[in-house]
C-alpha cells in the first residue's frame, strides 16, 4: 500500500508539474541616479554666454576647435551624452541666415526614418530670445534639437547625442533630465557684446 501510496504522489507531482507554463520575466534597466540640477555659468570667451550644469563638461569641439572656434560641446561623462552646440555670426546678406536655417531643418529632419514623431516648439526666453526646440521620439540619436537667432547678428544651434546603444525608452529618465538642463541653458542665454 505504501508503495503504491508513493507512486500515486510522484505520479501527481509530475502531472501538475507539467501544466505549469513558465514566463520569462522582462528584461529589466539598470537604475540611473540623476543629481539635483546645479548650474555654472559658461567662462569661456566667446559671443554667447549661457548656464550649463555643473555635472557636465564644456569643451571645444573636437572636429572643428581650428576652424571653428565658437564651436564647443558639453559633456556628461557620467551618461555618455553630450550636447553639441554650433555659433555663426550672420553677415549681412540674407541669403547666408536662409542657408543656415535650412540647414538646421535638414538636419534635424535627416532623424525621419527611425523617429516616431518631430514635435517643435517656439520658447520665448525670460531675456527675449525666440528658441525653436525640436523634440524627436523613436530610437534616434538626437532627441533634442535647437536653434536660437536673432536672424540679424547671431545663429545659435544644439543637438543632444548618446553615445550609447541603449533603447532610447531605457534612457527617458536621462533625456528628461538633459533636456531640462538645455532648457535652462536657453533661458539664459545671451549675446556677449564686441569690444572696440
Amino acid at each position: 500500500m505504501n508503495k503504491l501510496f508513493i507512486i500515486l504522489v510522484i505520479g501527481a507531482i509530475i502531472l501538475s508539474s507539467c501544466e505549469e507554463t513558465h514566463i520569462p520575466k522582462p528584461k529589466g534597466y539598470h537604475k540611473i541616479d540623476l543629481p539635483e540640477h546645479k548650474y555654472l555659468k559658461l567662462g569661456d570667451n566667446l559671443p554667447y554666454s549661457f548656464e550649463h550644469s555643473s555635472f557636465a563638461i564644456t569643451q571645444p569641439h573636437k572636429k572643428t576647435a581650428n576652424l571653428e572656434p565658437n564651436w564647443i560641446d558639453i559633456i556628461y561623462p557620467e551618461f555618455g551624452a553630450s550636447i553639441e552646440l554650433t555659433y555663426k555670426e550672420i553677415e549681412e546678406d540674407g541669403e547666408q541666415f536662409n542657408k543656415m536655417l535650412n540647414d538646421s531643418r535638414k538636419l534635424t529632419n535627416k532623424h525621419n526614418i527611425k523617429a516616431y514623431a518631430i514635435d517643435e516648439t517656439t520658447i520665448k526666453t525670460p531675456l527675449g530670445l525666440t528658441a525653436n526646440v525640436f523634440e524627436l521620439e523613436g530610437d534616434v540619436p538626437s532627441q533634442f534639437q535647437f536653434y536660437v537667432t536673432d536672424t540679424t547678428n547671431h545663429f545659435f544651434r544644439g543637438a543632444l547625442y548618446f553615445k550609447t546603444s541603449q533603447k532610447n525608452d531605457s534612457l527617458k529618465p536621462v533625456i528628461e533630465y538633459i533636456t531640462y538642463d538645455i532648457i535652462h541653458m536657453l533661458n539664459t542665454l545671451e549675446w556677449e557684446t564686441k569690444q572696440p
